[in-house]
């Protein structure tokens, strides 16, 4: 599934009256108006049981919510299924790992990352 996918998915499952953010370099990728939902989307082609969170993207929607009394919530879409965490309710472990600096842009070059790992069986399943 692609972002697009599902972002229209949403639409059709459980948000209605989602938007997309109105900047593509944007810390968040939709929002819902009824539900005070600022989301981010993540789709892996691979499922894994543990689903990775930057701390720099966590941090910049904890901020923004806490502004706007928003909720932050991370959906990530899997070939197993779509899990949506609600980022005030997870407790992150955050560590520090060497990723691809872009997984979009194909960009291999390995930086750290302060990330966290959140188990699947704490999301809400879409």
């Amino acid at each position: 599934m692609r972002e697009k996918e599902l972002f229209e998915y949403l639409i059709e499952c459980c948000y209605p009256d989602l938007v997309k953010a109105r900047s593509q370099m944007s810390t968040w990728d939709c929002y819902s108006p009824e539900t005070f939902h600022r989301i981010e989307l993540k789709c892996r082609n691979v499922h894994y049981d543990t689903l990775l969170l930057e701390k720099k993207k966590y941090d910049a929607m904890i901020e923004k919510c806490n502004d706007n009394l928003d909720i932050p919530i991370y959906i990530n879409s899997t070939p197993l299924g779509v899990y949506r965490f609600n980022l005030y309710l997870v407790q992150p472990e955050w560590k520090t790992e060497y990723h691809n600096k872009t997984t979009e842009f194909n960009n291999t070059n390995k930086i750290p990352k302060e990330i966290a790992y959140l188990d699947v069986n704490d999301a809400e399943i879409l």
